[in-house]
């Protein structure tokens, strides 16, 4: 049986590789028990670190919808060219990011 592939950056999902199961819809937002999606760990990290609970909730609530967010589209090219176990810890958050421009 092949490997499943990531809805997100068309990567397979080896057996051992880090992953993680995506609530569609966050669980504090109502999601719990709802429909999820085996993604990357990197994947999901990336999602959480760009949109809040309540954008994910809103309006990114499907693989389509996160696919096509611009900077979630760029993350997804750029990792799809990786091999599927690869997982960079350096990566900060584009919200925190996006918070301190606002503050500053």
């Amino acid at each position: 049986m092949p490997d499943p592939l990531c809805p997100l950056c068309q990567r397979p999902i080896p057996a051992g590789v880090r992953q993680s199961q995506h609530h569609l819809i966050p669980k504090l937002k109502g999601g719990k028990g709802g429909p999820t999606i085996l993604v990357h760990h990197i994947c999901h990290q990336e999602i959480h670190a760009t949109l809040t609970e309540a954008e994910l909730a809103r309006a990114f609530n499907t693989p389509e919808a996160l696919r096509a967010h611009p900077h979630l589209a760029t993350f997804f090219a750029w990792v799809a060219k990786r091999p599927p176990e690869f997982h960079d810890r350096g990566r900060g958050s584009l919200r925190k990011q996006r918070s301190r421009k606002r503050r500053g």
